[in-house]
């Protein structure tokens, strides 16, 4: 770095949320809700408190966007899958997510492991899991299918139920490696798009 150039730079109004969204991220991961608080939050990200509220609103505001974070899959994350065979994509779109659950394991734990006990959380989990269906059917190169597809998308939801079941086996109890897991999630999907698909779709209204 030269001395003509500053040791820091103005963050435009949607980076400077990004920022204070990721240090959120990781306080919540590290301590439980009543733990953190909002000076430590605004110390953490360098800001002024009053800029969480501004963005934010209170720090349960803060803290459902953590969530919503954590549940949910951007469109984002599928127009960066590979243009190439189902088993490509399906293998890509099973790395994003394990990639993304173990960068912040606690906090997506911690997130999916409320939704008994919250009901906003709860609100946020069934939207993403929604929102995730009609994801992985694009992800899937079902986006377009019509018949069924309430059906499929019920489908795609019960297999949102086994990839969380099966993360926790990895993150919590330890009885599964990484690759296991990977393996376990792309085999069954590979099989629900094979094999569950088309016999839905065969069937008569």
């Amino acid at each position: 770095m030269s001395a003509a150039e500053p040791r820091w730079r103005r963050l435009e109004p949607d980076e400077r949320r990004e920022q204070i969204l990721a240090c959120a991220i990781e306080l919540f991961g590290e301590r439980p809700y009543a733990g953190v608080s909002t000076t430590e939050l605004a110390h953490r990200a360098g800001v002024a408190r009053g800029l969480i509220n501004h963005y934010f609103g209170t720090k349960r505001d803060l803290y459902l966007e953590v969530v919503r974070r954590m549940v949910t899959i951007p469109q984002l994350a599928v127009d960066r899958l590979p243009k190439g065979t189902l088993e490509e994509r399906v293998d890509s779109s099973v790395t994003w997510f394990l990639d993304g659950i173990s960068r912040h394991s606690k906090t997506w734990l911690a997130a999916i492991g409320a939704e008994g006990v919250d009901t906003e959380v709860a609100r946020i989990l069934a939207e993403a899991d929604e929102l995730a269906a009609d994801r992985v059917l694009e992800a899937t190169g079902l986006s377009d299918a019509v018949a069924h597809r309430e059906e499929l998308r019920a489908l795609i939801r019960a297999y949102g139920g086994l990839v969380k079941a099966t993360a926790r086996e990895w993150l919590v109890r330890g009885a599964l490696s990484r690759d296991q897991v990977q393996m376990v999630l792309a085999t069954s999907l590979l099989s629900i798009v094979r094999e569950m698909v088309p016999r839905i779709q065969s069937t008569e209204d």
